[in-house]
């Protein structure tokens, strides 16, 4: 299969490199020719373990190409186009789809009119591995590309910066979301021969899905430290405490670590992207805003215990 990547960060790279591996046609598309430079010389600008051998093997093999958008002709889209670019916070907790939005523009513009119905073959199929709000898909796909024959699936991707390739390769879950049945059949496709369930859905509901696990993940680590806070007042040891804990399958070990809180590029972004969807559909998410609260609180914690212990920290 032919196949588009837009954005060469973490996840845009993995999937280009990983999809060349398992032999089809790549090209990966990137606004920065500095990057794209490297990329074919088969240098990684980010620390990512196994990435630079991918990139490599695909670049001698001449399955994995790499251009910037003013290079690419329409003739070269393939017949998916992963969007794999950044979606930061705005400073009012939402996030910001500007990438996204020119991501799309660019290929509508490129690729001309209307052919057929979206998803029949003759159009390329948008494939949204950035995280975006729920309900992003079926406005993207209203306002820009049912005009233009081009069907939308979301792909949400679940990778670990540091252990990403693994988890290319091992995934614990596929979603594909998408009304159309056949662009979703297309995509899942992709994911022939790999030993996870598939879950297909809905766009709005993929998108969720996305949003859900990375708000309940950044939920157990608030509520962890919490306890860890009340460990320090009653003389209990939360690392047992945690183990303790972690012991029982229905909640598990992972993310039960106390400590200063979550950071990272998608929690705190994805978790605030939610809140903020909440409060545009004038529902009141409390134990979500508690994360958050619990989370801003946490970093302080041993700045008070300094200045508990040695008074004032001014000139340190």
């Amino acid at each position: 299969m032919r196949i588009t990547v837009l954005g060469l960060g973490y996840v845009g790279a993995v999937a280009a490199a990983a999809l060349a591996k398992d032999g089809h046609d790549v090209l990966g598309v990137d606004i920065d020719p500095g990057k794209v430079e490297r990329f074919r010389r088969g240098e990684i600008p980010f620390h990512e373990p196994g990435l630079d051998d991918l990139v490599r093997e695909g670049v001698n093999r001449g399955n994995l190409r790499f251009a910037v958008p003013g290079d690419v002709a329409a003739g070269d889209v393939g017949e998916l186009v992963l969007v794999a670019v950044g979606t930061p916070s705005l400073p009012s907790g939402a996030a910001d789809l500007s990438q996204v939005e020119a991501a799309i523009h660019w290929l509508t513009g490129l690729v001309g009119g209307a052919r057929g119905p979206a998803g029949d073959g003759d159009r390329p199929i948008v494939v949204m591995k950035s995280t975006v709000p729920p309900g992003t898909g079926r406005r993207l796909q209203e306002r820009y590309l049912t005009a233009h024959g081009i069907a939308y699936v979301s792909n949400p991707e679940f990778l670990r910066e540091g252990s990403a390739v693994h988890d290319w390769y091992h995934p614990d879950r596929i979603v594909v979301g998408s009304e159309s049945e056949a662009a979703a059949a297309r995509v899942r496709a992709l994911y022939e021969g790999y030993q996870a369930p598939v879950l297909v859905t809905d766009t709005t509901t993929a998108e969720m899905i996305k949003y859900g696990a990375n708000a309940f993940l950044a939920t157990k680590i608030s509520f962890i430290n919490e306890l860890a806070n009340m460990c320090d007042r009653v003389g209990a040891d939360v690392e047992v405490v945690a183990r303790g804990i972690g012991l029982d399958p229905r909640i598990g070990p992972d993310f039960l670590r106390a400590g200063l809180g979550y950071g990272g590029s998608c929690f705190p972004k994805d978790v605030r992207a939610l809140d903020h969807l909440a409060l545009v559909y004038d529902y009141p998410f409390e134990l979500l805003r508690a994360v958050i609260t619990v989370n801003s609180r946490q970093r302080l914690l041993p700045l008070f215990a300094l200045r508990r212990e040695f008074g004032s920290l001014a000139g340190v």
